[in-house]
């Protein structure tokens, strides 16, 4: 087995091409869920290491945009077969860092940021502009790179929203300084490791570690052009507005209450699956989950005994072990929560089914839980709780379950499962939501745009969506005869 240790980076930050270590900053315990003990430290950015991070991404940035786009997309390839190579050391880090189990990391972590800078390292030579003929004069637009932008994580898929956010900015020029989540801060510095020895001049792609004080830095610097966040609805809207003093370019890729349908002629046992991906895969600590499951009822008892019947088949354990498919909570504070939305739960007169027990262990841990009976208008069904907590909610026919659906403000994720595909397309047009599935649910191939809309966030990431969020058009007329004037 790979150990902690083979795979940990050297210091807490790496600016300008190597790792660099500034011990003036606060400390940050990195805590291993599974045990809930501290197994590294690193240090806040400093305002010296923040400024060394800035000075080179500017250098670095105005020659990157000076290299061909299909030189730019080599370097991206590369580095993502150097992920592939690694992947196991990766998922082992990966693991370490946010407790998710192997048997996830393994195939949904590291694989999915190789993806990332695949698909943009792919598609770099082929961002043109457009040749516009205006009869006798005419006109081209030429894409343009922002500059240096500014990535902040979220704790639950360190190493892949690093590549989301990295892969699309690289490849239409730009540099970026990525600010991990102070909870997941290692996997990250990995990944600017590997760019550099794929190739990438240095000062390209910074990571600092920090808590708010160091983003605020960041997000407000006026030589950041962009700001890309992925977070809670509270801190996308602190990180919007202060970018939008500086009117500068953003994505905000935020939280969700989604929906997930399942009507009468669904299979059963593909909806229990799409519930369970869509609820307890990282142990429900994703933005995108479906966690308001409305159930037709003509098979609500029978999919709520399927749903609480395969949750026997959980496995706690030792996270590296690939037999575990159940984590911890991230931390003892994401644990505290999830447990007060379940004694709420309860306690507004929601039937808890099965689970939203802590396991009396070391570490964050809690069973997966399944509320019935659950309305509307009690707290679990309005708040995003982002832990393992499922609610069912009965309904009898189409247009009462979309109005209900939509009642939230939120509009990340949505999915609907039925036999009758009219049905379903007719159903996902009128849910307000940016990234729907259809008898599925939670994939997220880089190929596909992902993002929300409402309070669930602006902009869209991966796919060619995510290109338009990371360079600028510029138009240029060209006269071909003499130019007439008034006077």
């Amino acid at each position: 087995m790979t150990d902690l240790y083979e795979t940990q980076p050297t210091a807490s930050h790496f600016v300008d091409g190597a790792y660099l270590e500034d011990t003036n900053g606060d400390v940050i315990d990195v805590v291993y869920a599974a045990t809930g003990k501290v197994i590294a430290k690193v240090h806040a950015a400093t305002d010296d290491v923040i400024a060394k991070a800035i000075d080179s991404a500017k250098r670095a940035q105005a020659e990157w945009a000076k290299v061909s786009p299909r030189d730019r997309g080599r370097i991206l390839t590369k580095a993502a077969h150097l992920i592939r190579e690694r992947n196991h050391a990766l998922s082992v880090l990966e693991t370490y860092d946010t407790g998710k189990p192997l048997q996830e990391t393994l195939v949904a972590d590291a694989t999915s940021a190789a993806d990332a800078l695949e698909y943009f390292g792919g598609i770099a030579a082929g961002l043109t502009g457009e040749h516009i003929p205006l009869g006798e004069d005419w006109a081209y637009t030429v894409r343009e790179p922002l500059g240096v932008c500014v990535g902040i994580g979220a704790w639950n898929y360190p190493t892949q929203i690093a590549c989301w956010k990295a892969a699309p900015a690289l490849a239409c020029g730009n540099a970026m300084i990525f600010k991990p989540s102070e909870t997941t801060p290692l996997c990250a510095l990995k990944v600017a490791e590997i760019l550099i020895e794929a190739g990438l001049p240095a000062g390209l792609f910074n990571v600092v570690q920090g808590m708010g004080p160091v983003g605020a830095a960041l997000t407000t610097h006026p030589d950041v052009a962009k700001v890309s966040l992925t977070g809670s609805v509270p801190t996308g809207s602190k990180v919007y507005a202060a970018a939008a003093a500086g009117l500068k370019h953003v994505t905000m890729e935020l939280g969700g209450k989604s929906p997930l349908i399942i009507f009468d002629d669904a299979d059963v046992e593909d909806a229990v699956g799409g519930a369970i991906l869509g609820n307890f895969y990282s142990t429900g600590q994703i933005c995108s989950n479906g966690t308001r499951v409305f159930v037709q009822s003509g098979i609500k008892q029978k999919f709520v005994e399927r749903l609480a019947e395969r949750l026997k088949g959980v496995v706690m354990g030792d996270p590296q072990d690939e037999a575990t498919n159940f984590g911890p909570m991230v931390s003892a504070r994401q644990l505290e929560i999830v447990e007060g939305y379940i004694a709420k739960g309860r306690e507004e007169g929601a039937k808890l089914v099965t689970g939203g027990e802590r396991v009396d262990q070391d570490g964050f841990w809690i069973t997966p839980a399944v509320f019935d009976g659950v309305t509307d208008d009690m707290t679990i069904a309005r708040e995003e709780i982002f832990g393992p907590v499922l609610s069912v909610f009965e309904f009898s026919d189409e247009d009462e379950v979309i109005a209900r659906a939509n009642d939230t403000e939120f509009g990340l994720s949505a999915g609907v499962f039925t036999r009758d595909f009219s049905r379903a397309h007719r159903v996902v047009a009128q849910l307000q939501a940016g990234t729907c599935f259809i008898n599925s649910y939670n994939d997220a191939p880089v190929e596909v745009p992902f993002g929300g809309v409402k309070m669930s966030g602006v902009g869209r990431e991966n796919a060619k969506a995510a290109i338009e969020h990371y360079s600028q058009m510029k138009s240029v007329y060209v006269r071909m005869g003499r130019v007439e004037a008034p006077f």
